[in-house]
């Protein structure tokens, strides 16, 4: 399916929920590579994709956040990310078969330019490797979300747009600062927007780190700052520890009651990160309608 960015002018489309929690109800075990199952194990993995667009996605994601280089070095997967990404892409179309969009999942790589650790041309590189890989599955488009530092960001929509044709979103996660609308590493909304408007997104957006409430505040701070259709995921309520587990608390009926002030704030596209699932998203579609 070809994605025209100018119909968000007009229309607000339903992404999906979250994908490791969902992966890992279906058996990943504990700390394992989740991407390694686009291989190995793709139909549990095209199942949780399913799930989603049963419940009403029109944009779903791939099982390849955390698919780039540098994560999967951890798992002893370095040299595998080309083939984790194009598998995932390629997973998650023939769910959605001609029911959705796929935009390919393109996260942080666990490294900080601030610091010196990583450079911004090694970033590229890695993040390069992942969205060619993504466009050649079959993606529709490329979200490089749950970024915190501007710079990570600005790499990996440089990727994106210099090595494929795709559409882009980049997303950050504001939960910092004395109002939580600010990122771990301090930037503003205002400084995402206006730098990644610059920079060519298709899409800016927020996504996991709080919930609607604090996200209908960061998303109407994006609008004031661009132009661009705005992307908004966030999580369902605050965490809470219960023992050893993280619980959210916010079910799928007060989710979605709460999607469109986060539409008045100026959401295109709406879905969920955290502690959503497909029983969320199956509410937000009742509720965004169409």
């Amino acid at each position: 399916m070809a994605f025209d960015v100018t119909t968000l002018r007009d229309t607000v489309l339903v992404a999906d929920g979250a994908w490791g929690t969902e992966l890992d109800k279906r058996g990943v075990p504990a700390g394992y590579c989740r991407e390694e199952w686009n291989v190995s194990n793709p139909a549990v993995v095209e199942s949780v994709a399913a799930a989603y667009v049963e419940a009403g996605s029109q944009i779903i994601l791939t099982n390849t956040f955390t698919g780039n280089r540098f994560i999967l070095e951890r798992h002893g997967f370095g040299d595998r990310d080309a083939e984790f990404s194009r598998a995932g892409a390629a997973v998650s179309k023939r769910a959605a078969g001609d029911r959705a969009l796929v935009f390919g999942s393109i996260g942080p790589s666990g490294k900080m330019v601030m610091t010196g650790e990583v450079s911004d041309e090694d970033l590229y590189g890695v993040f390069k490797t992942q969205a060619m890989a993504l466009a050649e599955g079959g993606a529709d488009g490329i979200v490089c979300e749950t970024m915190t530092e501007l710079a990570e960001a600005l790499a990996a929509l440089r990727a994106v747009k210099e090595n494929t044709s795709l559409p882009v979103v980049v997303s950050l996660t504001y939960d910092s600062g004395p109002d939580k609308t600010a990122t771990m590493m301090g930037v503003t909304p205002r400084q995402a927007a206006e730098q990644l408007t610059a920079a060519g997104a298709d899409l800016i957006g927020c996504n996991c780190g709080t919930g609607i409430d604090n996200y209908i505040v960061v998303v109407r701070l994006l609008r004031e700052a661009t132009d661009r259709p705005i992307w908004a995921k966030p999580n369902a309520g605050l965490p809470e520890l219960h023992g050893d587990k993280i619980v959210y608390k916010e079910s799928p009926a007060e989710f979605a009651a709460k999607v469109p002030r986060l539409i008045e704030a100026g959401a295109s596209v709406v879905g969920g990160c955290c502690g959503t699932s497909p029983e969320f998203i199956r509410e937000v579609r009742k509720v965004v309608g169409g």
